[in-house]
């Protein structure tokens, strides 16, 4: 276990500028988190990922502030010295940037995360700058954008040719200028992550992203294949095959109460004898219960 201090947005530049790389995490519960808090995670994301993952939704979209306030606040109870970005859902920062304003102080002062995720490119970056002004960290995000699904197309590399890539980097300055301190690359090219890891003062953290990124982030559940069925996925390594574990020790569970091995005789407890005498009587008074 290893014991740490919760990060800030300073010290995360700071770790870009010495080169050491950050850990990210994304998790949607209290034992999730704490085990993430207890292993020295930097940072724990609390996705809208969770529609997928937890809520077993086909897409992010469903995924609700009610939501994301209910999973962030649960994380934050198990990751005391982590630090907690929370994403904005679908459709949460496209409008009024009133209404945009009043769902990021919800998940701050009811969700208890420490900064917002917010998906887009040049589009977002006036919502951006509006939020970080208000006093409120923002992490951006870029390459695939899951709430975008249904506009790019589905689940698609992005920067493979140059005129993508050149979008990348303009979105990736663009939002650095906007005030976020630091970006999400998913499943962009090695090479354009690479890049724009090098032109921005902000670290770029990958999933999907390559070797060149300033921080790593994976899904808690892709980490043990903490799901069934279990998609393989070309950018995530497995680090322990729970899913496993959780269904054969499932199944052996079942068996055994089907066969009435368990409970055994060392699970359950034993009354003094008096106890049923008091139930049902002594001698001719007790109660025949052949």
């Amino acid at each position: 276990m290893t014991k740490k201090s919760a990060l800030n947005i300073v010290k995360m530049k700071q770790m870009k500028a010495e080169g050491t790389p950050l850990s990210m995490v994304t998790a949607y519960d209290y034992p999730t988190a704490k085990l993430s808090d207890e292993a020295g995670v930097d940072i724990i994301l609390v996705g809208d990922s969770l529609g997928n993952v937890v809520l077993g939704y086909n897409s992010t979209i469903p995924v609700t502030l009610e939501d994301m306030i209910y999973h962030t606040r649960a994380v934050a109870r198990g990751a005391e010295h982590t630090f907690i970005v929370a994403d904005m859902p679908f459709m949460t920062y496209h409008g009024n940037i009133d209404e945009t304003l009043r769902g990021v102080r919800r998940l701050m002062q009811e969700g208890h995360a420490q900064a917002i995720k917010m998906e887009g490119g040049k589009e977002i970056c006036p919502t951006v700058e509006a939020i970080v002004k208000s006093g409120v960290p923002v992490l951006g995000h870029i390459g695939l954008t899951p709430q975008s699904v249904n506009q790019i197309g589905g689940y698609r590399i992005q920067g493979k040719d140059a005129a993508d890539a050149q979008r990348l980097m303009e979105e990736a300055k663009a939002l650095e200028a906007a005030g976020a301190f630091g970006i999400v690359l998913e499943l962009v090219t090695e090479q354009v992550a690479e890049a724009i890891s090098k032109e921005l003062s902000i670290p770029t953290i990958g999933i999907g992203a390559g070797r060149y990124c300033d921080g790593q982030v994976l899904v808690f559940h892709d980490i043990f294949q903490y799901a069934s069925p279990y998609i393989n996925k070309r950018f995530v390594k497995t680090y322990g095959d729970i899913g496993t574990l959780v269904r054969e020790g499932l199944e052996n569970y079942v068996k055994e109460v089907k066969e009435r091995i368990f409970p055994a005789e060392n699970h359950v407890f034993v009354a003094k004898d008096d106890v049923l005498d008091s139930l049902y009587g002594t001698g001719l008074n007790k109660v025949d219960k052949s």
